[in-house]
């Protein structure tokens, strides 16, 4: 290999806990093209498979030609580049910030090497897209007439409003929060992706025709049956915003919020004050003992909040084993890899409290109340595997006589997802999603979330759910994740009599 990898400069732990921005700073476009070099056009591109692989995601589950763009921006050619990249990505410019980097993992590089730096690459595409103008809003040249709501403004519901739009259907996207963004906006901390970015991308989407409502909670504010008389069909991009509960005695204690309750309120908060923290206006972790119930991305965000915010001590809860630093023999590429990884959030917590904040094995027994009601110390209980027998599953159980109290001022659950909320779906007659999440949990942490809903029986509504705006889903919702089929725009236009 002539280059080595290079990737975005990342601004030190305790500079960025200043702050709620952004911060990575990246390549010149000169350095960028270099790393373009460094793909291998391989025969078999694994980086873009997007396959299941002994039951998890490798390779891109949008099967983005990475290969192709990274050919094309090693040799200058930015603008065929941000082409070749939109032809399977309808918005680079919220993967190249979020995505885990299921590429990266997959790069043939990477087998005995560093892999190509494909996720920076994409964000230089679509940056120089934006600046050269090429990420222009394109209109359809011509509109079918036939009206679409689409109910829900997160990923999913911009991905399919997006190429609706480009079909020539009218559509309009119904949102029940303020503004745009669902998940993107309100579920992402704003040093992941900020919030000016989002915009941008909604401006171009309404150039283009595209009408949003916000503030309308459909099932609620508005009817079912308005919609489904305005409009040819009705499209339910809702997300997973059922949060997973903990069901512990104490858990009715003032204190105790969901993740996403937390990180809603900073961000409208920045955004309402010019990007500063109001008292009073956002659940605050200052001076606070923090628990975090949870090891994935959202629990990370909640550390790197709280932080932000100056909380006294950080302690993260993860249910689960430690994963070993390197691949073991049962975990080979192009697999994704189970290692531990340490990320933004607990750097930080790192270098401002001196140890990594994560406890493994542990789970809460017991919340303790104050005189006020509020919680005050959480009762913590170690976990150990065990294999069931019968059934060969390894489920992690208590292990007698080791419960420890822990001071508890401020608890944020994270402990994933239960679907939709049920009454929209149950607005429009059509089942819950529950069963499907059974069968699509692994994808769940890693990002890759995919799945669907049964169409109603006059085939009017379609209810799709995959958070990250991924373009594969089945008609059937008890299919397996596997089986998914991935053509967003055939399977519409089915649904809508395109």
């Amino acid at each position: 290999m002539d280059y080595d990898r290079r990737d975005a400069e990342c601004e030190s732990p305790k500079e960025r806990i200043k702050h709620f921005r952004e911060f990575h700073t990246p390549l010149s476009k000169e350095e960028q093209e270099i790393q373009g070099a460094r793909c291998m056009a391989c025969g078999v591109p694994f980086c873009q498979a997007g396959q299941m692989i002994a039951g998890m995601a490798s390779g891109c589950p949008l099967h983005n030609l990475v290969p192709e763009w990274n050919d094309l921006i090693y040799h200058g050619n930015w603008e065929e580049a941000y082409y070749r990249l939109k032809k399977t990505n309808n918005f680079p410019e919220f993967t190249s910030r979020v995505c885990p980097g299921l590429c990266e993992a997959a790069c043939t590089c990477n087998l005995h090497g560093s892999p190509v730096t494909t996720k920076a690459n994409e964000y230089g595409i679509i940056e120089n897209a934006y600046e050269k103008g090429y990420a222009k809003a394109c209109p359809p040249k011509a509109r079918t007439g036939k009206k679409i709501a689409i109910i829900g403004s997160g990923p999913s519901g911009l991905t399919v409003a997006d190429q609706l739009n480009k079909r020539g259907h009218l559509v309009t996207v119904f949102e029940r929060e303020d503004k745009p963004g669902g998940l993107l906006r309100y579920g992402i901390p704003n040093m992941k992706l900020e919030k000016q970015f989002i915009d941008r991308k909604l401006a171009v989407m309404e150039e283009e025709g595209i009408c949003f409502e916000t503030g309308c909670n459909i099932g609620k504010d508005k009817k079912s049956a308005e919609l489904l008389k305005a409009f040819d069909r009705v499209v339910l991009c809702c997300g997973a915003s059922h949060p997973r509960d903990i069901k512990v005695p104490g858990r009715d204690a003032k204190g105790i919020y969901f993740a996403v309750d937390f990180l809603k309120s900073t961000t409208k908060c920045l955004w309402k004050n010019e990007m500063q923290l109001k008292e009073g206006e956002y659940i605050s972790a200052k001076g606070k003992n923090v628990i975090v119930i949870g090891g994935g991305d959202t629990g990370n965000d909640c550390v790197g909040t709280s932080i932000r915010h100056g909380a006294k001590s950080v302690l993260q809860l993860e249910m689960m084993p430690k994963l070993p630093e390197k691949r073991t023999p049962d975990n080979s590429w192009p697999e994704w890899p189970r290692v531990a990884k340490t990320d933004y959030g607990q750097e930080e917590a790192i270098a401002v409290f001196g140890a990594d904040p994560r406890m493994y094995q542990a789970t809460v027994k017991e919340f303790v109340k104050d005189k006020n009601g509020r919680v005050a110390k959480a009762v913590l209980l170690s976990l150990e595997p065990k294999k069931d027998e019968k059934t060969g599953r390894i489920t992690m159980e208590p292990v007698a006589g080791s419960e420890k109290e822990v001071t508890a001022d401020l608890v944020l659950i994270a402990a994933g997802f239960l679907g939709s909320q049920s009454y929209v779906a149950d607005a429009f007659g059509v089942e819950s999603l529950t069963p499907c999440l059974q069968q699509v949990g692994i994808l769940l942490e890693f990002g890759v979330h995919a799945f669907v809903l049964q169409v109603g029986a006059d085939e009017d509504v379609a209810l799709v759910e995959f958070p990250d705006g991924r373009l594969r889903f089945g008609r059937d919702y008890r299919m397996d994740a596997a089986d998914f089929v991935a053509d967003l725009p055939a399977y519409l236009e089915k649904v809508i009599g395109g």
